[in-house]
């Protein structure tokens, strides 16, 4: 087996008397999709902000890469290659598609920013822009305005942004909050695409959508995981089905 791409070694996360992450342990390997389910409550969104540098863990490590990133700043970490999309579509709304995208390759390359030469017009961020729009199936959108996306198009364009910064990792908080079945069959198109191309961890409620792309799922509860396996082995597991009340979707 590769070695890990990201891992947590003991992870521990407590507000107050409330145990958002416990003595966790995970380990994602290259190049998969690797789901993180659990019951509201279990401590998910909360690993996600430890993992992306937003909250700082009390006590264990997260390596990403062969590197201990544990105390590395939120805006150090995507110049390592490890990006997060949010919960909450995070665009800029009074600009186009293609300026959004053109401004996350801009603030990727960090010394690039050009004053005197508009980022709109430098083939340098354009490319890799409308390369990024072209995976995620906005190419054709590229001139209009954020704000006039479906809520569907516009978290594919949050994770145009986010594959625009050349991430090794991908953090994906609940990509399909919000959509109807149009827009999540679409959304899971687009993800297995990505499939294979680039490593993603996706915490999803959508559990149809999880286990059509996850290559590995690890199940959360109470900030524990008490299982990590392939799709068809959690569907199975007696402790995940207690962990979900006999949820229809995990059903076998």
């Amino acid at each position: 087996m590769a070695d890990p791409l990201l891992a947590t070694r003991a992870l521990a996360k407590s507000f107050g008397g409330l145990v958002a992450t416990d003595n966790l342990s995970l380990e994602v390997l290259p190049r998969e999709v690797h789901a993180i389910i659990g019951p509201n409550g279990a401590g998910k969104t909360t690993l996600i902000a430890q993992l992306s540098g937003e909250l700082k863990p009390d006590a264990g490590q997260v390596l990403f890469d062969g590197r201990d990133i544990t105390s590395l700043p939120a805006w150090r970490r995507p110049h390592l290659g490890l990006t997060r999309s949010f919960q909450i579509t995070s665009i800029f709304r009074d600009i186009t598609v293609l300026q959004n995208v053109t401004l996350a390759v801009q603030a990727h390359a960090g010394h690039s920013f050009r004053f005197w030469r508009p980022a709109s017009s430098d083939p340098d961020l354009l490319a890799p822009a409308r390369q990024a729009l072209r995976q995620v199936g906005l190419e054709e959108r590229e001139s209009v305005p954020a704000a006039a996306l479906a809520h569907g198009e516009q978290r594919q364009l949050e994770i145009a942004m986010a594959l625009a910064t050349q991430p090794k990792l991908l953090l994906l908080d609940e990509p399909m909050a919000g959509m109807g079945p149009e827009e999540s069959a679409k959304m899971v198109e687009l993800l297995r695409q990505l499939k294979g191309r680039l490593t993603i961890l996706l915490v999803e409620h959508d559990m149809d959508a999880v286990f059509a792309v996850a290559d590995r799922i690890s199940v959360l509860v109470y900030g524990r995981a008490i299982a990590t396996d392939t799709p068809e082995v959690i569907r199975r597991n007696a402790d995940v089905r207690q962990a979900y009340l006999g949820d229809e979707s995990l059903a076998v």
